[in-house]
């Protein structure tokens, strides 16, 4: 959708961004300001600043930025539109129609969705019908409730090849978008089947409750043992594996409420302890959990309980998550569940009571994968505390925190029975197994990494508008060495051309990259220039800057020069020692 300049700041001068922040989380007043702790990362002592004057917010811990639109993008999880459509509703602004050329994408998601939601109504329906008492004689036996069934929309696939084909033409859908759906497949001789024949099935839902896609589970009876106990949609458009968590839009409040969330494998694994009271719970769809995964659970705690089976596929997973954990820089602990029990059998076997002792008593990662690899070898034997070594100190190296690193070193080494010194020697021949970090928040960031001269110049210019015509006599934005910072003094300087305030806010609407809000908003919350120094700085600035690029234009044009001269190329050499005797005689004349 492309909405028009002056439409996204009507919206942004007609809404209030501490009542929009303070809709999502709790704030307090600072001066003139208000403060939180951050949502975007853990922290016990407020660092999260919101300025209802230039109606933005910055966060002095994490370094995340921006105005009322960012804010909701990061906090929601919405796209720019997405945003955009929130707060023109709130603020009672009317948005154009989406042009014919953007509408086919977005045209095709609305479908997509809506054909989902058809297709769940369809198996949801198949539950009332008097034919499947035996099936919702199972689910009930299986312990889920008939408030569980309403809520996460189970339904069933009746044993017809043509079931859904039938209900979904009566209802005008055609059959190529049943098939971008994922909800049948081509037959080699032409027509079409359904994929979910005679299962249960568990919409997919996003964190918008829009419905994804579907997992369905053969009945336990079933005769076929050729049959995949699970099938899930394939990819389409709007589902992709490994990018959601199940049950994540009815879990993400008490997540965040919580500060924590715990982790199971499958749907019953989850509906079982929800419905039950585990509130704080997530399904990885019965796949290993993948980077994607975790940034989504990431942006609603730091900390995780995992539970996975206890045979040996289930510690499998559990250890190849862990390693994912730390890399995001998570907390996570695990959760060892009986031999043969999942959780959904454990709840129905024991209690609730006991399953949510576990969660309060779950190891530690480092406990947990020590355990499992001693089960694994002799810890007395020296190939066995070699072959430990080997497995543990790779997910040592992934810690972030060095203090915490040090310590698990020095708690292995004693469980090794061998000094540190050789466990640090081990350690140095691993490379660091830590990702390059993209965009987290979870760690502190330093300040903005603008030039000082050229973000001190900025600052002014937000504070004070009058100074910007001043600046526009001397600077053009090319003097400037900083890209980021060129791209936001011409954005100040065409608000000015067009008789446009200065609002950090709208600024910050027409940027995108991190840095640049983020200087944006260390300058606004940073203390004020005191008000007679202000032309005297401004001045300083723009000598320093001038100066700068003059060196910098002299040292390539000296470059350019002595490559002319060593080509031979006589008339570029003549051309640039001209260029820059202009540019020694102007520098005197400053």
């Amino acid at each position: 959708m492309r909405i028009p300049e002056n439409l996204l700041e009507e919206i942004l001068g007609r809404v209030n961004i501490v009542e929009i922040i303070a809709e999502h989380i709790p704030l307090k007043r600072a001066g003139r300001n208000f403060k939180a702790n951050c949502p975007f990362h853990h922290e016990k002592t407020p660092s999260f600043m919101v300025s209802p004057e230039r109606q933005i917010y910055h966060c002095f811990g994490c370094g995340e930025s921006g105005n009322a639109f960012k804010f909701l993008m990061r906090y929601e999880r919405l796209d720019f539109p997405e945003a955009v459509e929130v707060l023109a509703r709130k603020a009672g602004v009317i948005l154009p129609e989406i042009k014919k050329e953007d509408s086919a994408t977005a045209g095709l998601y609305t479908q997509l969705f809506k054909v989902n939601e058809q297709a769940a109504a369809f198996f949801k329906g198949n539950l009332k019908h008097p034919s499947a008492a035996a099936i919702k004689k199972y689910l009930l036996d299986r312990g889920v409730k008939q408030e569980s069934i309403d809520v996460f929309g189970i339904g069933y696939a009746p044993d017809k090849w043509d079931g859904l084909i039938n209900f979904l033409r009566s209802e005008s859908v055609a059959l190529s978008l049943m098939e971008k759906a994922g909800l049948i497949l081509a037959k080699q001789r032409g027509g079409y089947y359904d994929r979910f024949r005679a299962r249960l099935i568990f919409p997919i839902t996003d964190v918008k409750s829009r419905v994804l896609g579907f997992g369905g589970r053969i009945l336990s009876d079933n005769k076929d043992k050729a049959l995949a106990k699970y099938i899930n949609s394939p990819e389409t458009p709007i589902y992709t594996k490994g990018r959601n968590l199940y049950g994540l839009n009815l879990a993400r409040d008490a997540i965040r409420e919580d500060d924590f969330a715990v982790v199971v494998e499958g749907y019953l694994d989850f509906i079982i302890p929800y419905q039950e009271g585990v509130r704080n719970i997530v399904a990885s769809l019965g796949t290993a959990l993948t980077p994607e995964q975790i940034r989504l659970l990431r942006r609603y705690t730091h900390n995780v309980v995992i539970i996975y089976d206890a045979d040996d596929a289930g510690q499998m997973a559990a250890l190849r998550a862990l390693d994912i954990f730390i890399e995001e820089g998570m907390n996570v602990r695990v959760v060892s569940l009986p031999e043969g029990l999942d959780p959904d059998l454990f709840i129905r076997q024991r209690d609730i009571a006991l399953f949510k002792e576990l969660i309060r008593s779950a190891e530690t990662l480092f406990d947990y994968k020590l355990k499992v690899l001693k089960s694994r070898y002799n810890i007395k034997d020296p190939q066995g505390k070699a072959g430990i070594s080997q497995e543990m100190l790779p997910t040592i190296s992934k810690f972030r925190d060095s203090i915490l690193k040090a310590e698990y070193i020095k708690k292995f080494a004693e469980h090794l029975d061998v000094a540190e010194f050789f466990v640090l020697e081990e350690l140095g021949k691993i490379k660091d197994g830590r990702k390059a970090d993209q965009g987290d928040l979870t760690s502190p960031r330093s300040k903005a990494d603008i030039n000082p001269t050229e973000k001190l110049l900025i600052k002014l210019m937000l504070e004070e508008t009058r100074l910007i015509d001043y600046i526009r006599q001397h600077l053009e934005p090319a003097d400037f060495q900083d890209k980021r910072a060129t791209k936001m003094v011409s954005i100040m300087f065409d608000l000015i051309s067009e008789g446009k305030k200065i609002e950090a806010n709208k600024i910050m609407g027409r940027l995108e990259d991190q840095e640049m809000l983020q200087c944006i908003s260390e300058s606004v919350f940073d203390s004020e220039v005191a008000e007679e120094n202000k032309t005297r700085i401004v001045d300083d600035c723009i000598r320093l800057i001038k100066n700068k690029r003059v060196i910098s234009t002299r040292q390539r044009l000296q470059t350019q020069i002595h490559k002319a001269e060593v080509s031979g190329d006589q008339e570029t050499v003549v051309r640039l020692r001209e260029e820059f005797c202009n540019l020694i005689k102007r520098g005197k004349k400053q």
